[in-house]
């Protein structure tokens, strides 16, 4: 149990030093926050509101619409959109913004061909609020669509059929049994999806937008204020709460909502036929957020990869600003770090959930069991800027009551710090996963094991392990795509004169470098789709 303990401790110390800010308040600090709401706090707050109202709806609208086309009607191409609408997780907001920016600016692809028909043509700039939210929804629509696709599947189609015997009108079915079945799903995977929007660090820097997320990076590393950093901090903090509860009653509701042994099985369950104009609808419904959110930037993507590679066949001395040898070194620091952070967040899993398998614990070490395993589920939830703050600021605190200790030095000039970041912040994905496995190995054989005179660590091996190894090879490379899609956490904790895939197309696309940042950016959309094609594979088996 010490061993619980300490990962409730060092899971739990960001989020303690993020509020701990609030327990030392004085003069500066005061006069810090009062400044901050004055001048930047209300802009982050406006953009962030914004943000926030406009990808809710737009994330509801375009999931809602997607998983009652494919789980309730019958349509030529239904089978390749069930599986495609999942595609664009597999596709960084920020990533997806690097793409739209060169095709869609003033001297871009789109707007150079229209002025060839158009003199004088010139199109709402992407670089905007506008155009964030554009990015938001057609990446992050696959969290309301996959969850209310599942709650469709429960019940809907049979609900949907009587519906139909009684006479309703198919809009009248689609307003009042399909949507109300699938809210409580639409709104926890519209939490979800704007717990990362508030994350996003990548497309507001880009785009030049005052969120939180940015507020809090400027603060720290540009104007040296680590007392306005942690406010800001813990103000997004606050905020990320209130959309965790938001989410876990939307799941409470929606494990209510579903009857296990009654799910659907569309292969035996009459659904709803599409002919003509309507079979057109669907297609259009379910194509074009696949086409924006995932085939259009691919294709720009490598558009840009081919011009660069073009140019650089052209001019030699160009290969002098990027080359292979370069992006190896980038790629395996990004594989490093994520092989490393998943075989440690695995670990962690694996000791909270094994520990949760004993019986008749003493009060005390189930609560700290319990609490554990609620902040290791807590992490994914928080920002990663947030989560370095958290790690950053103690270490401040440390450094100035005693200047000689080296420990500032061993997070932020060693791989300690941002994989400790890493850490926290998915070891609620491989719980989770774990957490899956066991729940398949009865607690029988854990007590015939004893029985036989197994300890606990040769249960685990010879038993456990065997059964377990697809969970962990699952929490594996879900942790290893994470970490490579990382942003926030790795710009402000990663070692002097690393770089990562993520870092230096971030860096690469602020200097205009889109064609030299196509490369990296393509490298981690092939990565994400890793856990999309997990995901598809999944719910093919159901």
């Amino acid at each position: 149990m010490p061993l619980i303990g300490l990962i409730a401790l060092l899971i739990a110390l960001p989020i303690l030093g993020i509020i701990g800010a609030w327990l030392q308040l004085d003069a500066h600090a005061i006069d810090t926050l009062s400044q901050q709401m004055q001048t930047v706090l209300p802009g982050y707050l406006a953009t962030s509101a914004w943000l926030a109202i406009a990808v809710t709806a737009g994330v509801v609208i375009v999931g809602a619409a997607t998983a009652v086309t494919v789980s309730l009607f019958e349509f030529r191409g239904r089978r390749f959109f069930q599986w495609a609408l999942l595609l664009p997780m597999a596709m960084p907001a920020y990533v997806s913004a690097y793409a739209y920016t060169d095709f869609l600016q003033y001297s871009g692809l789109l707007q150079s061909s229209l002025r060839e028909f158009i003199p004088g043509l010139r199109l709402p700039e992407i670089r905007s609020l506008p155009g964030a939210i554009f990015l938001f929804i057609f990446t992050l629509y696959p969290y309301t669509y996959l969850l209310a696709r599942n709650a469709l599947n429960e019940r809907g189609v049979h609900l949907m059929e009587a519906a139909r015997l009684l006479g309703t009108p198919l809009a009248a079915r689609i307003r009042r049994v399909a949507l109300p079945l699938a809210r409580p799903a639409l709104m926890a995977g519209a939490a979800l999806a704007l717990m990362e929007t508030l994350a996003d660090y990548g497309v507001g820097a880009y785009f030049g937008l005052t969120t939180f997320t940015t507020g809090i990076y400027k603060a720290w590393l540009v104007m040296d204020d680590r007392i306005a950093a942690a406010q800001l901090a813990s103000v997004l903090l606050a905020i990320v709460a209130l959309l965790l509860w938001v989410e876990r009653k939307g799941q409470q509701r929606l494990r209510f909502s579903s009857v296990r042994g009654q799910r659907s099985d569309t292969s035996e369950t009459r659904l709803t036929p599409l002919r003509g104009g309507r079979r057109l609808l669907a297609w259009l419904i379910c194509g074009l957020p696949v086409l924006l959110g995932f085939v259009l930037p691919v294709l720009i993507l490598l558009r840009l990869m081919w011009r660069e590679f073009l140019h650089q066949e052209s001019d030699p001395y160009l290969n002098a600003g990027f080359d292979l040898l370069r992006y190896a070194g980038w790629a395996w620091n990004s594989f490093r770090f994520g092989s490393i952070a998943a075989l440690l967040a695995v670990a962690v899993a694996l000791a909270l959930c094994y520990v949760q398998r004993a019986r008749n614990l003493p009060p005390l070490k189930l609560w700290l069991l319990r609490l554990a395993t609620r902040m290791a589920s807590m992490g994914y939830a928080i920002p990663g800027s947030v989560i370095a703050i958290g790690i950053l600021l103690p270490l401040a605190w440390l450094q100035a009551v005693a200047p000689q200790n080296n420990v500032g030095i061993l997070v932020t000039a060693t791989s300690f710090g941002i994989l400790y970041a890493y850490l926290v912040r998915f070891s609620a994905v491989a719980v989770q996963s774990v957490e899956a496995g066991y729940a398949r190995i009865p607690a029988t054989l854990d007590e015939a094991a004893r029985t036989l005179g197994s300890g606990g660590w040769r249960i685990a091996r010879i038993l456990h392990a065997p059964l377990l190894w697809r969970s962990m090879a699952t929490a594996f490379l879900m942790v290893f795509v994470d970490v490579v899609k990382e942003l926030p956490a790795t710009l402000l904790l990663r070692p002097f004169n690393t770089d990562t895939l993520a870092v230096i197309a971030h860096n690469l696309a602020r200097d205009e470098r889109l064609g030299e940042a196509a490369l990296p950016a393509l490298t981690i959309v092939a990565v994400g789709l890793i856990p999309v094609l997990l995901v598809t594979r999944a719910l093919g088996k159901r």
